[in-house]
């Protein structure tokens, strides 16, 4: 373990910790200056991503990703390990090249997987590393056919449908000449889309494939964050089942309309299984949310929303996907649909579960379906039937992250984690008993960090809110906490705006790490956040600035009046995207609450930011209505009139402004205003911007520096 070794020790050195290099597979034996948490040692932890189990359940080969500070760069490696408790990983990857997306083939003798944009493949124990593809283009993402003779590969093909290529002669020219929309897209030019080719696997190598959308200006898997779980094979390798929203430009940025489509790789032929032959869609308004057109109101289910992510029943007979039912509406329910491959009856299977579905996998047996949703600010796991049966596995506070049979055994392999712990691989045994199913924890990646550091304490309360309802808040509490102290408080403002405030852990927004700077956190799961029935998640849409800013201060008045650990006199507001819209918004409606803000990537001026944004489809939703449109709706007109930017009068408190230039949802230049017109006010402001980093801080010396200023700007105004 020489290179994992090395990245930890490249990552400590800026904090005075140190590392050895004498463990070759398991822990990374840093010793720790102190039992707190800091930006070094978060960064310095493993972070887990994707897992396969062998076939015969076995073993599992996993990918691990680690940070150097000082590189400012990843690398990520492969470990395999059988898929038993206590038992140690073998680090497969032998040099400094990532290696990424492993997958079992040849009946699981060996193991597929990512290096420099090509797929190779090597024994289960590292050995007999072949390189099976040659491709010109970088490959994405694959997923082999069941019987091995084809491989899906996922490959970005250059687009102009929105910018015009430059002339051949101006080789040096950055200029991009633009002439539609969805010219730019989360943090990048749209001048390329992402393909899936069909190829033969002859003798351990893969050709280049064939183009399964040949011709059509449309992608798949979907972007930004799409990958390769938007496509499938079906159990006798034929057919393959594809995401796809084929629109572009105006309609593009407006629609959230993605199907499913069956592709036969015998005759080259598509079909569409979410919408009739034939069909033809309404005309749209694309000034004003679709909430209200006639594509949303169509008699049967012609699957407007985002229908993504299939998967053939292992027996075949069965195609499953996730389904939202409204265009425009990111945020809808996300469902579970079947289709009957034989009659083309569809059915959902989740509808019992007021709660989107994240994630999903069938049963061996073909007979259940296991998924992931969100109830109360948690994660579990939960198995329904072809009839819509639904039963909860699992319970705690935890949040499960993925899910997949343990090959072909009648266990689950999972991914879990919570406020306190970053993701580790579990095997779930499920139960016949609700909420019992067994749980048992395969890998330990960040045990040697975590068991040096003086955890907080996670508490939950219910607080009424001012319409009589009842809000989940959780309080976490600092490491050594004393029942006797008064400690600053942060009032914790979710983005979203339609995620919920789950036991999820972040390498950015970590209440374990704002523990240990001594803060309390109130983190409430205001109106409009899932987990609490579709009523409650809706209840945002139009009204941003109404119950779900009521809620919060409900949460934090709770918290200053019954809590007398919360210092009511030192207490601030901190929140990113819809959160930081949040933070803007209460700097001018606060009444005194607080004595600083913080906000990260947050809409400031409504009017601007309908327009600056990317996914057009949002604004409409969101606010109803275009800014221009002389017919609002009463939202939108409040929408609008509610504004951060013409609250700035009432502005009063110092704020730390935070944004990322490569932020194409929420431009920069929302960041930049309010940081402007605080400063124009008198107001003790500070502006951190990032030239090179998107609606998230991926870089490790970014998130250091991130870190630093968010405690930095806290500490000088609250612990006085």
């Amino acid at each position: 373990m020489k290179i994992k070794s090395f990245l930890v020790a490249a990552a400590l050195l800026l904090c005075g910790m140190t590392t050895h290099a004498s463990d070759m597979i398991g822990k990374n034996n840093i010793q720790l200056s102190s039992d707190l948490m800091t930006p070094e040692a978060l960064w310095a932890m493993g972070r887990i991503g994707t897992a396969a189990s062998s076939p015969d359940g076995k073993q599992v080969v996993y990918q691990v990703s680690y940070y150097s500070v000082k590189l400012n760069k990843s690398h990520t490696v492969l470990y395999i390990q059988p898929a038993k408790s206590g038992q140690k990983p073998t680090l497969l990857t032998t040099d400094d090249k990532s290696e990424s997306d492993p997958a079992w083939i040849d009946n699981g003798t060996r193991i597929a997987f990512l290096r420099n944009g090509q797929i190779w493949s090597m024994k289960a124990d590292g050995t007999d590393r072949r390189q099976m593809t040659d491709s010109k283009t970088d490959i994405e993402g694959f997923r082999f056919s069941p019987d091995g003779s084809k491989v899906i590969l996922i490959k970005s093909l250059p687009y102009h449908g929105s910018i015009q290529k430059n002339p051949d002669d101006l080789p040096l020219a950055s200029g991009r000449l633009v002439t539609d929309m969805n010219y730019r897209h989360w943090d990048h030019y749209v001048e390329s889309i992402a393909h899936p080719f069909v190829a033969n696997v002859e003798n351990g190598k893969i050709n280049d494939g064939k183009d399964v959308l040949e011709g059509e200006p449309y992608e798949s898997p979907l972007a930004p964050f799409g990958g390769i779980e938007q496509l499938a094979w079906s159990p006798d390798s034929k057919t393959v089942a594809y995401t796809c929203r084929k629109k572009e430009g105006v309609q593009y940025a407006i629609s959230t309309d993605a199907d499913i489509y069956l592709y036969d790789v015998a005759t080259g032929k598509t079909r569409n299984i979410c919408k009739p032959e034939g069909y033809v869609e309404p005309k749209i308004d694309a000034t004003k949310s679709m909430r209200n057109q006639a594509v949303n109101k169509q008699d049967g289910d012609m699957h407007v929303g985002y229908d993504v992510n299939p998967k053939f029943s292992p027996d075949g007979q069965y195609l499953a996907w996730q389904s939202m039912q409204h265009n425009g509406y990111e945020s809808d329910r996300n469902r579970l649909c079947v289709m009957n491959l034989a009659t083309g009856e569809q059915k959902y299977v989740t509808e019992s579960f007021d709660s989107s579905v994240d994630d999903y996998c069938w049963s061996n047996d073909s007979k259940h379906l296991y998924f992931l949703g969100c109830w109360h600010a948690c994660i579990m796991v939960y198995q329904t039937d072809l009839t819509g049966a639904v039963k909860q596995l699992t319970d705690g506070w935890y949040d499960f992250g993925s899910l997949q049979m343990l090959g072909n055994t009648k266990q689950l392999l999972v991914t879990r984690h919570s406020m306190l712990r970053p993701d580790d691989l579990y095997v779930l045994t499920p139960s016949k008993k609700e909420k019992k199913s067994n749980l048992a924890q395969i890998t330990e990646e960040n045990s040697e960090i975590l068991k040096q550091l003086a955890d907080p304490t996670i508490q939950q309360r219910w607080v009424k809110t001012t319409d009589g309802k009842q809000e989940l808040v959780w309080i976490i509490l600092p490491p050594h906490f004393d029942a006797n102290k008064k400690y600053p408080t942060l009032l914790y403002c979710e983005g979203g705006p339609q995620s919920p405030v789950s036991q999820f852990w972040s390498y950015r927004w970590n209440f374990y790490i704002m523990a240990s700077h001594g803060y309390v956190i109130v983190a409430p799961n205001r109106r409009g956040l899932g987990g609490f029935g579709s009523e409650w998640n809706e209840e945002i849409s139009g009204d941003w600035t109404g119950q779900c800013m009521n809620d919060y201060l409900s949460a934090i008045d709770d918290a200053a009046a019954n809590l007398p650990f919360v210092d009511k006199d030192r207490m601030g507001a901190v929140g990113a995207s819809f959160g930081g819209f949040s933070v803007y918004y209460l700097a001018g409606h606060h009444n005194k609450r607080f004595k600083c803000f913080i906000s990260h990537d947050g809409a400031f001026n409504l009017q601007s930011m309908y327009t600056d944004t990317e996914e057009a489809w949002f604004s409409n939703w969101e606010y109803d209505d275009a800014y221009w449109n002389k017919d609002q709706t009463a939202n939108a007109k409040k929408t609008y009139e509610n504004s951060p930017h013409l609250a700035v009068d009432k502005w009063d408190t110092p704020i730390l402004c935070i944004h990322g230039e490569k932020d194409y949802r929420i431009n920069a230049n929302q960041g930049m205003g309010a940081f402007n017109a605080a400063r124009m006010r008198g107001i003790p402001a500070e502006l951190l911007i990032f030239p090179d980093e998107n609606h998230w801080v991926l870089k490790p010396q970014n998130g250091i520096l991130w870190q630093r200023t968010f405690f930095n700007w806290l500490d000088r105004w609250l612990k006085k």
